[in-house]
């Protein structure tokens, strides 16, 4: 594994942990946090309806008491007492109810159908016995009960909580209740309220880590390309120092070839001719044997000359990137029927070394393969100096090629390859096109590139 990869490892694993503990930590929270508001709130919402009960009680009380505080005890005062207790209805489902000490219901303005029965054995929607528990709770002084009935707007049974007191002269107790469902839809919204709030925290906490993996992995993109281009640039310092030293290389090789073999062979052959020039005529085979030695010699000379020029042309140095193509190509095709044109056009400039290099070099290698496989007859090289760029173009009216099949077949374009990869050395482009009669190599240097190498 890489150290990019190790470093962002590092980075990301760490955020991940944090982030998915974080996220169980809001949660828990979460929970927690329901649970006590949901206790805060029914026991606020209960001491609320409790308190509310004994004030509904006390009126009714403070109503019936004129009555009941007469002292009287037959049936005409407690049905004014009954009659005044059913006109005390507060809201859809809040009235009062009366019972005697037995269970049995002498009042209920909701309910008329139990008025006249003992509903002491009553049992609820939870198998609890709300009337029973009702009067045991008035015989000990009155208080409250939580129990299931009947909620006549909604026509289905829901948790009440009511309060019970007695009339103990009359042997009565009288009670009303609040139902207590609507606790239910509240905590139901605290709970939608606060699970969309959770949400949202989880939401940001969700858009900050990806955010933050954003950064991680554009931080390591960054830090990848970064590497990338400085691999890139080194490679091609790398490039440009091998194309260097092969140079080098090449002209301390035709120096050596051309001021030392050469000189060598040149002594060797001065040394025979005079030994030819003082032997007599009739030496027989051994002025035979020199003489052919000579000519040997001569070809030697020829062949080291043209072997010290092609690794190095000491024209280039010398007069320049033209003159050197003109001699390439007069050794080439000087004893050839192919024609050779040359044409400068714009203004020329001196080139940096690099770059006089790579153009001889490539049109080197452009020549040789107009030799070898085109059968031209006639050949054209043309360097162009312009503002934006220098381009230089080898022209052939020759057999051609199939570009593509030749760029991209793995054994075939070798040379091609080789120009190509000279040219991006220098920060250049090579040019392609073929076809029968007509194929074209360009090379375009760009100026700011020249200028680049100049200032090296």
């Amino acid at each position: 594994m890489r150290l990019r990869h190790k470093v962002i490892l590092l980075a990301v694993v760490p955020l991940v942990v944090a982030v998915g503990l974080i996220i169980m930590a809001q949660r828990h929270q979460e929970a927690v946090l329901a649970a006590r508001q949901q206790a805060l709130v029914k026991t606020a919402y209960m001491e609320a309806a409790r308190s509310e009960l004994r004030h509904f009680t006390a009126l009714a009380l403070s109503t019936i008491s004129p009555l009941y505080n007469t002292g009287r005890d037959d049936d005409d005062i407690k049905q004014q007492a009954m009659r005044q207790l059913a006109l005390l209805d507060y809201g859809a489902d809040g009235y009062f109810f009366l019972y005697n000490d037995e269970g049995v219901n002498l009042m209920h303005p909701r309910q008329p159908e139990l008025v006249g029965r003992n509903l002491s054995g009553l049992r609820d929607a939870n198998g609890e016995q709300p009337i029973l528990m009702m009067m045991q709770k008035a015989a000990s002084g009155g208080g409250f009960v939580e129990y299931s009935w009947h909620k006549p707007s909604a026509q289905a049974p829901a948790q009440k909580l009511a309060y019970v007191t007695p009339l103990e002269r009359w042997h009565w107790w009288i009670g009303t209740g609040l139902y207590v469902d609507d606790m239910d839809k509240v905590l139901l919204q605290l709970d939608t309220e606060l699970a969309a709030s959770v949400n949202n925290t989880m939401s940001w906490i969700a858009g900050i880590t990806v955010l933050a993996l954003v950064v991680i992995f554009s931080g390591g993109l960054w830090v990848s390309m970064h590497e990338l281009r400085l691999a890139d640039v080194k490679l091609t310092l790398l490039a440009r120092q091998i194309v260097r030293s092969q140079e080098e290389e090449r002209a301390y090789l035709s120096r050596e070839l051309h001021d030392g073999t050469s000189q060598t062979l040149v002594s060797v052959k001065l040394l025979i001719e005079s030994v030819l020039e003082r032997m007599p005529q009739d030496g027989g085979p051994v002025r035979a044997a020199l003489g052919r030695a000579v000519e040997r010699l001569k070809d030697a000379l020829a062949e080291v000359r043209g072997m010290s020029h092609r690794l190095r042309p000491v024209m280039l140095d010398t007069l320049g990137l033209s003159a050197a193509m003109s001699q390439l190509a007069d050794e080439m095709w000087g004893q050839s029927t192919t024609r050779f044109r040359m044409r400068v056009s714009g203004v020329p400039r001196d080139l940096p070394d690099e770059v006089k290099t790579v153009l001889f070099r490539v049109t080197q290698e452009a020549l040789t393969n107009i030799e070898k496989h085109a059968h031209a007859s006639e050949v054209e090289l043309q360097l162009v100096f312009s503002e934006e760029a220098l381009r230089m173009v080898v022209q052939d009216n020759g057999r051609g090629f199939d570009t593509d099949f030749v760029l991209h077949h793995p054994s075939q374009g070798i040379g091609l390859r080789n120009m190509r990869e000279r040219l991006a050395s220098i920060d250049g482009q090579l040019q392609v096109t073929s076809r029968a009669g007509d194929t074209r190599i360009t090379a375009v240097v760009p100026v700011d590139a020249i200028e680049r190498f100049e200032q090296l």
